[in-house]
This record gives structure tokens, C-alpha cells and sequence, in this order.
């Protein structure tokens, strides 16, 4: 079977509304005041995690709303699915997907990805002796570059979500995880060791979408900036 790649939007999709890729969960209520003031009124049941529909008209008549999983936004906008987007940083790092174009920082979301460990185990480690270490988490490509810039291989054990039991119940020693305020931590017996990156949501652009629809994608980027800029 040929592996899918990212491919550009077809030539017909220049009529039709473009597409803006928002992650569910906690960025999606803290977007909701950013998206007012860009003009952006999805209908109203967009916000209800009740609700099976996952694509929504909005009150602009050349933009669609469709809510997906953070993880998928930036994938969403690469394929050429979706023209824009509001994605993480952590997700971001994570894939580091070249046909996506990030210009601004939208100042939501803040977190930071962090390694932690047992707090009772907590700096006994000396990792300028380590040659490999076995870490859980959701950000395997980010997470090996980390250590990898240590001088450390890293061997992953994939999990997307309940990190915090990894050490306790023998997977792994470290954990490697996106961290707002260290409670889920603390209330699990871990403490965060080292940051690897702090890191807020971002408006990304398919770029082949700002090349084939630019005075669409630059107007909505224009006024994402201006919402942000807005008092």
C-alpha cells in the first residue's frame, strides 16, 4: 500500500470555505475569546463534547469549523485537510511537519513538556554515566532528541495517557510529558526534573493553501493578529 504523504488542496477548493482545524478539550474554551473577536462565531453546539458532529459553518461564509484531537490538527493542516489551524507547540515539535507554516503565537495554552521522575528517586540519577534510559511517553520523536543531544539513547514505551503510573508500576524509570501545573505529578508521587520546552498554542497555515488561496489564508492570519492585538 503507498503511504499517504501531504499533497495540496485541489484546484476546485478555491471556491469552497476554507477549513480552520481546532483541538478539543481545554484549548478549545480558551480560544473561544480569540476566535470572537477575529469574527469567528461557529454554531453554537461546537463546544458540546456531546455532540457527533465535528464540522461546524461559523458566521464568516468563507470559513468552516472542524474540532478534532490536539494531535491531530497539525496533521489535519499538512494533508492539506484543513487550510489552518490552532495547534500546540508540544504537537508541533512533535512532528515538525515542513508544509506547515506557524506566524503567530497565540499566547494560549501555555505549558511545558518536562521530564520527571519519582520524587523519592529524584536526583540520584547520573546521567553523564546513562548510555540508555527507558522513558513513557506520547512524544517519542521529541523525547529522543532530547536525550539524544545527551549522548543517551532513548528507549520509549508509547503512551497517551495515565504517564504518572509508568514508574510506580515498573515501565519505565522517567517519564516525558506535557506539564500546566505539576498537581497530577505531585498527587502521583513525581516530580519534574528537567523542562525541555516551554510552549504555547500557535495559528499554523498549510503552505500550499497560502500559495494557492493567499489574499484568504493572509486575511485570516491578518485578523488573528489584530484579535491579539485587541485590547
Amino acid at each position: 500500500m503507498t503511504a499517504l504523504t501531504p499533497h495540496h488542496p485541489a484546484p476546485d477548493a478555491i471556491s469552497t470555505p476554507l477549513v480552520l482545524a481546532l483541538p478539543k478539550g481545554r484549548i478549545l474554551a480558551e480560544c473561544a475569546p480569540l476566535l470572537t473577536r477575529a469574527g469567528i462565531v461557529p454554531e453554537t453546539d461546537y463546544t458540546d463534547e456531546n455532540s457527533r458532529r465535528l464540522r461546524f459553518h461559523t458566521s464568516a461564509p468563507d470559513l468552516d469549523v472542524i474540532r478534532v484531537r490536539s494531535f491531530d490538527v497539525a496533521t489535519f493542516v499538512a494533508f492539506g485537510a484543513a487550510d489552518i489551524g490552532i495547534c500546540g507547540g508540544d504537537v508541533l515539535m512533535e512532528f515538525d511537519y515542513p508544509e506547515i507554516y506557524a506566524p503567530l503565537d497565540l499566547g494560549i495554552g501555555a505549558c511545558r513538556i518536562a521530564v520527571a521522575e519519582p520524587a523519592d528517586e529524584a536526583g540520584t540519577t547520573d546521567f553523564t554515566r546513562l548510555s540508555r534510559v527507558r522513558v513513557a511517553s506520547k512524544y517519542p520523536n521529541t523525547t529522543r532528541r532530547h536525550f539524544a543531544a545527551r549522548g543517551i539513547q532513548a528507549e520509549i514505551v508509547a503512551l497517551n495517557g495515565a504517564m504518572e503510573l509508568a514508574p510506580g508500576l515498573g515501565l519505565s524509570r522517567l517519564i516525558v510529558d506535557l506539564v500546566q501545573t505539576g498537581s497530577t505529578l505531585v498527587a502521583n508521587g513525581l516530580v519534574e526534573t528537567e523542562v525541555i520546552a516551554h510552549v504555547t498554542s500557535r495559528l499554523i497555515v498549510n503552505r500550499t493553501a497560502l500559495k494557492t488561496r493567499p489574499e484568504a489564508i493572509s486575511g485570516w492570519i491578518a485578523r488573528f493578529r489584530a484579535a491579539l492585538a485587541a485590547p
